[in-house]
């Protein structure tokens, strides 16, 4: 009986002697994973208003602060399970082996997600620009993480990917504010050049949208084939570039016809050779 007695009181004291030790440990771990949880969630916020601050792109705002989280939040419950006395090595090495597997899986995603992320911190575009990229042209309606949205001019939605963006070139005819327009005017050879500039100056300063400054350029380009061309390149705002283009072509059509200045059409004259001729009235 008195045996038994020793012994009990042996196992006794070893459970408080373990349940000590062990919920020391617990208590540890719950510290550690609580106010690792608020440390992770403080540096997630304050990053966060960094980038604001810099005027980073809320999108990518929003998934650099969930990536940041989620990955302290992991290094938190790591240290936590090391503080209960498991060996953590194994699941580092399995989220390690994971991580390398998604990689390789996603690495198309992975090179447009970073492309995405340096169109928005560099702007070389932004939303409402007029651009040519990747041999598409339109107006940019959106800027994603993975893809960039263009409107064409006849209301298409082209998604072209950002790794296509970055890797061709990036043509933006908004950022300056202003653009030149470049047209060509063809007059024939009988008509009088000095009267088809001056047609041509009348129409653009009747256009109050073309800026005086830089000043339009007129001048005799080609003489060509079937016409003397006249370079015409007026600078005008950007948002009115195409309808003063075609503002342009219609009242300098107007102006020469007005004008009797003609618009020569390619041509040919033909000439017969004087034996071919004296062949054919021997033949008859």
């Amino acid at each position: 009986m008195e045996n038994l007695l020793t012994d009990s009181q042996k196992y006794a004291d070893l459970f408080v002697q373990y349940g000590i030790d062990y919920g020391l440990k617990v208590l540890a771990a719950l510290a550690v994973f609580l106010i690792g949880k608020r440390i992770a969630r403080f540096i997630t916020n304050m990053v966060a208003k960094a980038m604001k601050r810099n005027d980073i792109d809320h999108e990518l705002i929003s998934f650099i602060q969930s990536l940041l989280y989620w990955g302290l939040f992991a290094m938190v419950c790591i240290a936590a399970l090391t503080q209960l006395g498991i060996q953590t090595a194994s699941f580092i090495a399995v989220l390690g082996a994971a991580g390398l597997a998604v990689g390789l899986a996603l690495q198309g995603s992975l090179s447009n997600f970073a492309a995405g992320i340096l169109i928005i911190i560099l702007r070389p575009f932004k939303v409402d620009d007029f651009v040519e990229i990747a041999g598409e042209s339109g107006v940019v309606k959106e800027i994603k993480i993975f893809t960039t949205e263009l409107r064409t001019g006849d209301n298409k939605c082209v998604i072209i990917p950002n790794a296509r963006v970055l890797a061709s070139n990036i043509i933006n005819h908004t950022t300056t504010g202003t653009r030149r327009i470049d047209m060509v005017f063809g007059i024939g050879y009988e008509d009088d050049i000095d009267k088809a500039k001056e047609a041509i100056r009348a129409v653009l300063a009747e256009e109050p949208r073309i800026l005086a400054e830089p000043e339009p350029v007129i001048g005799v380009s080609a003489l060509a084939d079937s016409s003397v061309n006249f370079v015409v390149r007026p600078w005008v705002n950007t948002e009115d570039y195409w309808s003063v283009n075609r503002a342009l072509l219609e009242q300098v059509k107007k102006r020469f016809d007005k004008e009797d200045i003609s618009i020569p059409f390619p041509q040919r004259t033909v000439h017969m050779v004087a034996q071919q001729a004296a062949d054919e009235n021997k033949e008859s």
